[in-house]
């Protein structure tokens, strides 16, 4: 297992979910929940400051696919969003499949106990905890990096 901090993402239309591994890649943690900006300049430069912040050596975003695997509107959003993150990083940027993500989230936050009207700020950065945490455990039981890196076209 590599060594290093990996922040992980959630890109959703309004709001994008941030979290953080610790150095030894072990565990996943939220960090917060950024503002989409529809310029892709103030989310962009938030991400880099977290991602400098925490010295991270990747960046995973999650990859929302169809259930059948399919690319959609929201996977070219996201991979898009991926790829004017990894122009603005000098770290790797990889995407992960993240499919049921945000359902597994609002699930676990309704198992916590938490009111569905105070899970609104909080799913996405579980969101990407989730996606994170997968893309780590993926990484120790293979020996190798999760998901696909991001190309110069920001296609996996």
């Amino acid at each position: 297992m590599r060594s290093g901090v990996r922040v992980g993402v959630d890109v959703g239309k309004v709001r994008i979910g941030v979290a953080r591994s610790d150095n030894h890649g072990m565990l996943a943690m939220p960090v917060e929940t950024v503002s989409r900006d529809p310029a892709g300049v103030s989310d962009v430069a938030r991400l880099v400051a977290i991602v400098s912040e925490y010295d991270a050596v990747e960046v995973v975003v999650g990859l929302p696919l169809a259930l059948s695997g399919n690319r959609t509107a929201s996977t070219d959003d996201a991979t898009g969003f991926a790829e004017m993150l990894g122009r603005a990083l000098d770290i790797p940027v990889r995407l992960v499949d993240e499919r049921l993500s945000t359902v597994s989230a609002q699930s676990a936050l309704r198992a916590s106990g938490r009111p569905a009207k105070t899970q609104r700020p909080v799913v996405d950065q579980v969101a990407a905890t989730i996606i994170l945490q997968h893309a780590l455990d993926s990484e120790r039981s293979s020996g190798r990096p999760a998901g696909s890196p991001l190309d110069l076209n920001g296609r996996p």
